[in-house]
């Protein structure tokens, strides 16, 4: 296909790709930690792109917002601080903040530059970015948990990007056992976890580290992802204790409107397929 009419990921290994028709392309440039470009496609609204890989469209980014951020929330008790590695398009926090038990959301995002373009080609997704709530760091995230004080957020979602260049950190053991020091009693970390019908060796290293980590309750939920390699993505839930239970009255409930989560979505989506539980011996 003519790149100068279509935008096309390919996933290595997998022999595919993901492509998009392109009007035109709104902007480039080389960060100081990665190459950036915008385009506007023909039925997707704007499209990011870090390092040749899609990051969020307009047209389907609630899929991932949505899924990194209710599930978990839902999930504790009551949530109060919560920080986001990453999550620089600022829609994970757009969504964090729809939550009235929130008292303070933490954003902290190596690369300053993301969000400043999702302000101005996605400035849906940033809506509450001067909610009183929100604070913008643009620092180090694996530094940022390294040095935070013990007992000290409820959530951490890490929304990175794949596990290379500045986000390969993200995924260690290492960074595990900081988030395990750092959360409160009932804390919760959920993270990206990619396509478990590509990445499923990924999958069970990262359960396998937050484990050894001391987050040794995991559960991996499902949910679509248009523009991301296999159009099937997942977010891996961890704790340091057993995990609360599903305040399902809560998300019925919900004060807020959404396009794709709520009650019925969030149990649908731990509803694991037979080559996943066989992976893991057990659905966990």
């Amino acid at each position: 296909m003519n790149p100068s009419e279509w935008f096309t990921e390919q996933a290595a290994g997998a022999g595919s790709a993901f492509s998009l028709k392109i009007k035109r392309k709104l902007h480039e440039e080389q960060s100081d930690f990665q190459y950036l470009e915008i385009y506007e496609t023909e039925t997707f609204g704007n499209l990011m792109v870090i390092d040749g890989c899609t990051m969020v469209s307009t047209r389907d980014n609630f899929f991932y917002h949505e899924m990194m951020s209710h599930p978990a929330l839902y999930t504790h008790p009551n949530p109060k601080n919560v920080w986001i590695i990453g999550g620089g398009d600022c829609g994970t926090l757009r969504e964090v903040l729809k939550h009235p038990s929130v008292e303070h959301a933490v954003q902290i995002d190596i690369d300053e530059r993301v969000t400043r373009l999702a302000e101005i080609y996605f400035p849906e997704l940033c809506e509450s970015n001067n909610d009183p709530r929100a604070d913008l760091k643009f620092i180090d995230g694996i530094k940022w948990v390294k040095d935070a004080a013990p007992n000290s957020v409820d959530i951490i979602i890490v929304d990175s990007t794949d596990p290379i260049g500045p986000a390969e950190g993200l995924f260690g053991v290492d960074f595990y056992r900081d988030c395990f020091n750092c959360l409160t009693e009932n804390g919760l970390l959920v993270q990206q976890s990619e396509s478990a019908l590509l990445h499923l060796n990924l999958i069970k290293e990262m359960r396998d580290a937050m484990s050894s980590a001391g987050l040794s309750h995991t559960q991996t939920l499902f949910f679509p992802q248009c523009i991301y390699p296999s159009g099937w993505w997942s977010a891996t839930i961890a704790s340091k204790n057993a995990l609360s239970a599903f305040r399902e009255h809560d998300a019925k409930n919900k004060p807020f409107n959404t396009v794709y989560y709520n009650a019925d979505i969030h149990n649908a989506s731990l509803a694991q397929p037979e080559f996943f539980k066989q992976a893991f011996n057990s659905a966990k």
